[in-house]
């Protein structure tokens, strides 16, 4: 199913997507939609959830992570590729946003095999996790348009891009329901993706092909009203969805340890 909701946006994303590697202004990515930029940022934040220039910055961490992973290049080397002068700032920025820095991404893949097999002989998920009653709770049902054998990565985010570690978040061993307790009241987006028992650790590190879904609309938790019951479905990916930022393997690696495994 794509959005047919701004089509005209459709060109502009896939133009960033080409020139990524280009420097991007705002009054060209209007130019090419045909709009005023003031009218654009607008109509590609509600098409997309975020401004144009983050969407831009989110892409470009994307492919820096590709580039720690399939490349020899220098940490630095590949903050000049992604359009990023000082180090420093793409270190920091790339460590807040994936939630690991560069150096330990790069080293992550046999960390990520070992946290697929702890996870496969895990047997009664939903127990290990127990529950909390304190303030909300966000819970409903998560289904996929398409069937897999593995497991999902469900969690609360500041914003609507899967960014940073989830406020919230937990693994479920299957589709169905999910409940997340102790939720402070806020304003939250709602946002999930699967990993399969077959995938290479290469293919969790870049999840640019896995099933995902999110919440366009934010969430609001309030102390005095529950809220209604989610339904969420799982799509393949969409060119208008944004890059899955957060590290999996470290999500693998945070559920792992609260229900002690490691």
């Amino acid at each position: 199913m794509t959005n047919d909701r701004y089509s005209e946006i459709d060109g502009v994303i896939s133009y960033i997507h080409e020139s990524i590697s280009e420097p991007l202004l705002l009054a060209r990515l209007a130019d090419i939609a045909g709009y005023s930029p003031y009218h654009f940022t607008r109509i590609f934040k509600e098409r997309v959830g975020l401004p144009p220039l983050y969407y831009v910055s989110s892409l470009r961490l994307q492919r820096a992570k590709d580039l720690l992973l399939r490349t020899n290049l220098s940490i630095r080397d590949i903050s000049l590729e992604v359009g990023q002068q000082s180090l420093g700032t793409f270190t920091s920025r790339f460590t807040e946003r994936v939630g690991v820095t560069p150096s330990q991404f790069r080293q992550s893949a046999r960390q990520t095999d070992d946290h697929l097999h702890s996870l496969k002989g895990l047997s009664d998920w939903q127990s290990l996790q127990g529950t909390s009653h304190a303030h909300g709770r966000v819970e409903g049902t998560i289904e996929a348009e398409i069937p897999f054998e593995g497991f999902i990565l469900l969690g609360l985010f500041a914003k609507p891009i899967p960014e940073g570690l989830p406020l919230y978040g937990t693994l479920l061993s299957s589709l169905g329901r999910f409940s997340l307790s102790g939720v402070k009241p806020g304003v939250y987006y709602l946002m999930a993706t699967s990993i399969t028992w077959g995938m290479q650790a290469m293919d969790v590190l870049l999840p640019q092909h896995t099933l995902r879904t999110r919440s366009k609309e934010p969430l609001v938790v309030t102390p005095y009203a529950a809220l209604p019951p989610q339904r969420v479905m799982l799509h393949p990916p969409r060119l208008d969805d944004p890059p899955i930022l957060i590290s999996l393997p470290l999500l693998m690696n945070n559920f792992l340890n609260r229900v002690g495994v490691h």
